[in-house]
């Protein structure tokens, strides 16, 4: 059997397809949406293969990962008249299983009561940054929904990720010993 190419040329004009066959932009909304997911994805990837990422959160981690990739497998399908979309795998129970990570994590966490900076360790400083580009993806889905439906249980999951990766990256100098950079005016 002969391996397929990795190039199609299909895109070589600034367009490519949704789920469905559908062209549209590559600046598209919607395009935005799933590849602002699609970069986030990575960037959790560089926390992942971090040396220093505990395995009980390599395993939270890349679970996150399956799930965006649903997610965004979602954001390149259109929807239904009926608001309804042929990939949907995301429940209330995800949500709170992420909602009880979160809680897992502050719980081992020491308080603070001021603006944290991100860095601190390598560790801390990439989930920061996934965290930032999580904040973008969520952007770029609110303005995607304010075009046409997205599920709200999408939007609150992605919503949840930044908090999770906030004290994820905070849980990180914990254990590793050391302070929050705390912001000063």
């Amino acid at each position: 059997m002969e391996k397929s190419k990795l190039y199609t040329r299909t895109g070589d004009l600034g367009t490519t397809s949704l789920v469905g066959g559908k062209r549209i932009r590559k600046d598209d909304t919607r395009l935005e949406a799933y590849g602002t997911i699609d970069e986030f994805s990575s960037f959790l990837g560089a926390v992942l293969s971090d040396p220093d990422c505990p395995p009980h959160e390599k395993e939270t981690l890349l679970g996150i990962q399956n799930m965006l990739f649903n997610l965004g497998g979602y954001l390149a399908s259109e929807v239904n008249e009926n608001g309804e979309n042929a990939v949907w795998v995301l429940t209330d129970d995800d949500l709170k299983a992420l909602e009880h990570e979160i809680d897992r994590l502050d719980s081992e966490t020491p308080k603070v009561n001021a603006f944290v900076l991100p860095g601190g360790t390598p560790l801390s400083a990439k989930a920061h940054i996934a965290r930032s580009v999580c904040r973008r993806a969520e952007r770029r889905i609110l303005t995607l929904a304010e075009r046409e439906y997205v599920d709200p249980l999408l939007i609150s999951y992605v919503n949840r990720l930044s908090d999770y990766l906030f004290i994820l990256a905070r849980y990180f100098n914990h254990i590793a010993g050391i302070d929050e950079i705390i912001w000063h005016r």
